[in-house]
């Protein structure tokens, strides 16, 4: 994984969405409200391709969903089946990166939007331009699409040849994927990331999170199991298990903090893991405070439970900036530094004479925090205890996720102790990585804690 200038946050790579219409709804209209619902999960780039009777309409671009389209552009997406995608940049935000991308070969066109990280990509696109494939972006989507249009070409259909490209990728991905005729959700056998089946009337959705299930008012149905492939044509769902039985590994960071709070992951309430890590903290690393914060909106629910356990008041003492838009995508330290000025806010009349109980979701430099410390005894806090609903992360990740090289990791230089002192805190507790197992998640499912553990599902 490359070492790039990435904020002191983490962030998940895209949101996928489908709509299949069976009742005249307006496909791309409906595509984009559910964009606005997975919008947490990227923010550089976004599209839309649709499908009117095999004639493809498509636009994406860099930039928030509310930047790409308008009444004007959106009436130009035509059809009754329609991907959409949005995207945070792990490597750069050329804008031939955005999808989804579209394909036009012997059997037709396809359409495939991604999200997570194809871990033998490399390999594989080699191997493929030697044999005389040319690639237009950096993606390892499009070495998933060129592997599809060949097996496609030896198969009965485009779900067969889908299964067959499933034996040669390896990694995390979970895919929408637009045939002429079919939309097909694709999920790997370990479920890394997440994907749902919705319905609205006739008309089917496939999306990363239930909130845009939500937003677009449709049903929840279920999520998509690990290793299935789903099938939507016509009126008709079909389901392929040839992939699924593997022990499922979930990213456990989707509860912590990739998922929106109101989403229903796997059967498991974002909200309600939220609450509970809270509680685990409190018991974990208990303070003597006057008050409880959560630094927003990733610790809110964190801080929540945080206070409910310890009987320490919760308060607001961080305002968030809400058009402060992507400030935070910097590339120097100091532009970084700068970045959390403009974001947040100190609520003084809370934290002035007080001790603070200050809760967030993970450290990953540490330069944020040090600056929100300043920030809060700037404004009259006499002490800030820090509480991270996460262990400390140790290692990278390659499944789709931002976390920077080793040497960048602020808990692989320092104890939590000399963390604590250069953040300039009270004190400091993370979550202990053998409560990831008691934060109300699925006791029959697994999840992926390598980046805390360095545990990998698969080699790596």
């Amino acid at each position: 994984m490359k070492d790039l200038p990435f904020s002191d946050k983490l962030h998940e790579e895209c949101g996928v969405l489908g709509f299949y219409d069976n009742d005249g709804f307006d496909v791309a209209r409906m595509l984009y409200y559910g964009m606005f619902a997975l919008q947490h999960r990227g923010q550089e780039s976004c599209g839309i391709v649709t499908n009117d009777d095999g004639h493809l309409h498509q636009l994406k671009d860099k930039g928030l969903a509310g930047e790409v389209f308008n009444d004007v552009n959106l009436a130009t997406l035509k059809g009754n089946i329609g991907v959409a995608h949005v995207r945070y940049a792990m490597e750069n935000d050329l804008r031939e990166n955005a999808q989804p991308i579209v394909s036009r070969y012997c059997k037709g066109s396809l359409t495939l939007a991604h999200n997570g990280n194809i871990i033998n990509s490399n390999t594989l696109r080699e191997e493929l331009e030697a044999r005389g494939a040319i690639f237009q972006s950096t993606n390892d989507i499009e070495v998933i699409m060129h592997l599809i249009a060949i097996e496609r070409t030896k198969t009965h259909s485009v779900e067969a040849a889908v299964l067959n490209v499933m034996k040669q990728i390896e990694g995390a991905y979970s895919m929408v994927l637009m045939s002429p005729r079919k939309l097909i959700g694709i999920r790997d056998p370990q479920g890394f990331r997440p994907l749902c089946i919705g319905k609205i009337k006739n008309s089917y959705v496939l999306a990363s999170e239930s909130v845009a299930l939500d937003t677009m008012r449709a049903q929840f149905i279920r999520d998509v199991e690990p290793g299935e492939v789903v099938l939507i044509e016509g009126n008709k769902l079909t389901s392929f298990k040839d992939h699924c039985g593997k022990k499922p590994s979930l990213c456990i960071f989707e509860y912590i903090y990739f998922a929106r709070p109101d989403s229903i992951i796997d059967k498991v309430s974002v909200y309600n893991t939220r609450i509970e890590i809270g509680k685990l903290l409190a018991k974990a690393h208990p303070a003597k405070a006057d008050v409880v914060i959560g630094v927003p909106d990733s610790g809110l629910h964190f801080a929540q439970g945080f206070a409910q356990e310890s009987k320490i008041p919760y308060g607001e003492g961080l305002v968030r900036n809400r058009y402060s838009g992507r400030t935070f995508i910097k590339q120097t330290q100091k532009e970084r530094e700068m970045a959390v000025n403009i974001k947040l806010n100190a609520l003084r009349a809370n934290l002035e004479g007080k001790s603070v109980v200050m809760v967030d979701d993970s450290i990953v430099r540490g330069t944020t925090m040090a600056n929100l410390v300043k920030l809060l005894k700037g404004n009259g806090a006499k002490e800030v205890h820090i509480r991270i609903g996460s262990p400390t992360f140790l290692w990278p990740c390659y499944f789709g996720t931002d976390i920077p090289s080793k040497k960048d990791l602020i808990a692989v230089k320092y104890t939590p102790e000399e963390i604590c002192k250069k953040l300039g805190a009270d004190s400091l507790g993370f979550l202990p990585v053998e409560d990831l197992k008691n934060i109300g998640v699925r006791k029959d499912f697994g999840y992926c804690d390598a980046c805390f553990t360095g545990n990998y599902p698969v080699g790596i």
